[in-house]
């Protein structure tokens, strides 16, 4: 199976970079404009979660790929510490558990002036692919 291409999709349409991806760690950042904030001038809470499971469902499939298997988002806790209203988001992921049907990452957000604004810990499913014997099938 071939493993997820770097900034597509989603990702790209609300501006997710990614800098650097490892079996370990993901560093991304997104460009603050004005289509991410919410009413009041600040970046939507919702972006923050997109790109903690954005950073952490690459990784984990990228990193499962080579075994016919890819990753479903599951969980994902986002926390908003501070605010972000301009500039760019900086986001580390890091991974803190790899099992055989689970990946949990720990995400940090910061505004570029290495203030810690967004904590998020997200949970993948690691599942076989679609062309597995025992993969998941569609509802009918």
């Amino acid at each position: 199976m071939e493993a997820p291409p770097l900034n597509q999709g989603f990702d790209r349409l609300y501006g997710l970079e990614v800098l650097e991806c490892s079996l370990d760690r993901v560093r991304a950042r997104v460009p603050v404009r004005d289509e991410l904030k919410a009413p009041p001038g600040v970046v939507h809470a919702g972006v923050y979660a997109a790109t903690a499971q954005g950073l952490a469902s690459l990784a984990t499939g990228r990193a499962v790929a080579d075994q016919g298997r890819v990753a479903i988002g599951l969980a994902n806790h986002t926390s908003v510490l501070h605010p972000i209203s301009e500039g760019t988001i900086e986001a580390l992921a890091t991974v803190r558990h790899r099992g055989r049907t689970t990946w949990v990452w720990q995400v940090e957000m910061s505004d570029g002036r290495d203030r810690l604004c967004v904590i998020s810990r997200v949970t993948v499913a690691v599942r076989p692919g679609t062309d597995q014997p025992d993969a998941p099938r569609p509802s009918q």
